[in-house]
Formats: structure tokens, sequence, C-alpha cells
């Protein structure tokens, strides 16, 4: 099965004026600066483009504005929702804006998504669907046996577990992208596909000489890595104000 993409793709903030009203533009216009510094990928209204805050209509502008900013990039439009019927009727219409992909968090206390995913993928049609295994958020999970059964094109993991991390590489054939900075240089080392990150948001340069095997790099991102995780999203998007000039203004919280 061949990646959507490879490298580093940006979970992506969602920028808000000072009235909290989206402004799509800002937020496209930071994903091209962010594939100017070398992001492989953008991944739209997901985690950390406050979804949960998000209308169907305002990520479906969302991705056809990042479409339309950021060339040849891959894009991945969030279409994870809680429950089955809003996830699949957003993926419907998620094609029409030139996503590449779709990645859909499972629900919170879905014990078993094979369903949910089949749903999401015969929506989808043929644009590929991304599996989103995030339990801190929507427990439990995507158990790491059901993965192959799954009519996914891959499956990014934001459990931070190293031990989740080596069996999803082990058992699992498809691509997988870690959603933890922490884990970059460990999936780089298992030839995994890459990371979608927050931390890309801020230092996208970093990240992707981290996944390449530079040991200096991931040091030097650390402070901030540990940063975006205080008190987020708030803190991530305010270190993106400081780098660069955008909105800190947040729905979520």
């Amino acid at each position: 099965m061949e990646p959507v993409f490879t490298g580093i793709g940006v979970a992506l903030v969602t920028l808000f004026d000072d009235h909290r009203a989206l402004d799509a533009d800002a937020t496209a216009g930071l994903a091209a600066r962010l594939v100017e510094l070398g992001a492989d990928a953008i991944v739209v209204a997901g985690t950390t483009g406050e979804a949960d805050a998000l209308d169907d209509d305002e990520r479906l502008a969302l991705f056809s504005a990042v479409r339309g900013a950021v060339g040849d990039a891959v894009v991945v439009g969030g279409t994870g929702a809680s429950s089955t019927h809003q996830a699949a009727r957003l993926t419907a219409r998620a094609g029409d804006t030139g996503v590449d992909a779709v990645i859909a968090r499972t629900p919170r206390g879905l014990v078993d998504p094979t369903g949910y995913y089949r749903e999401v993928a015969a929506a989808a049609g043929s644009t590929p669907v991304l599996a989103y295994h995030f339990p801190a958020v929507s427990p439990p999970g995507i158990p790491v046996e059901m993965l192959p059964s799954l009519p996914v094109a891959g499956v990014k993991d934001s459990s931070g577990d190293p031990t989740r991390l080596l069996a999803t590489a082990d058992s699992y054939a498809g691509p997988v992208w870690t959603g933890n900075p922490a884990l970059i240089h460990m999936v780089g080392a298992l030839g995994c596909a890459g990371g979608i990150l927050a931390l890309a948001n801020v230092a996208p340069e970093l990240c992707a000489a981290a996944f390449a095997g530079d040991a200096d790099a991931l040091r030097k991102v650390t402070p901030t890595h540990l940063a975006c995780e205080r008190d987020f999203p708030r803190g991530v998007k305010e270190l993106v104000a400081e780098r660069f000039g955008t909105s800190a203004v947040v729905r979520m919280g």
C-alpha cells in the first residue's frame, strides 16, 4: 500500500478572528507558509485544528481554502465525528473540495471501529481514508489487531506509546504516521511513513530533520514540543502566533 504522503504532515491549527469567527484565508496562508518551509502535507480540521468546534460547512471551507493555497502539497481533511452518520456525511462532501485524503478519528466509546470505517470508506468513494487512533481524546481507540481488516489507507497513531508503535509496525502492512514528536526519530528508524504533528505548525524544519535521523534536531525542538503540550491547543497557537504573527484565539476551552 503506497502512503498518501511520506515525511512530515502538519496537524494544522485553525485560525479565528477576535470574535472567534473562522478565518479560512488566514489558515490557508499559514498552510502555504509551512509548505514553503518544508512540510510534506497539511492535515486540516483535526484535533489540533479544533475540529470539534467547527461545523461541517466550516470544515469544508477550510479544505477548499487550504487546497487552493498549497499547490501540489498533499491535503488531508479531517472528517471524524462523534457518530458514524456525521462522519460519513461530511466525508461524502469532502471529495468535492479537492483533498487528497480524509482522516477520521474514532468516536468516543466505540469498542469496534470496523463498521465506522466501512461507512466512512463507502462515503469517501475513491478518496483514501486514514484511520486515527487517539485514545487520550477518543477512548478506547483502535485495537492493533483490527488494523489489517479496516478499509483504510493507513493510520495515524497519537497514543505516544512506543510499544504500541512497534506492535503496529510489526503487524500492520499499511502506512503508519505518529502524532507524537517524541517518537518521530523512532518512526524514521522503523521505516514508517512519517508524522502528523501539531509541533510542525511551529518548527516544520526541525521536525523534518528529526524524522530523517538528526538527533540534535530532536533535542533542539524538545522545549518547543513541551510548550505545545501545555494548555493544548492554546499553547500551540501562542507559539505559532509568536513565529508567524497569526491569531492565537481558540474556540476550544
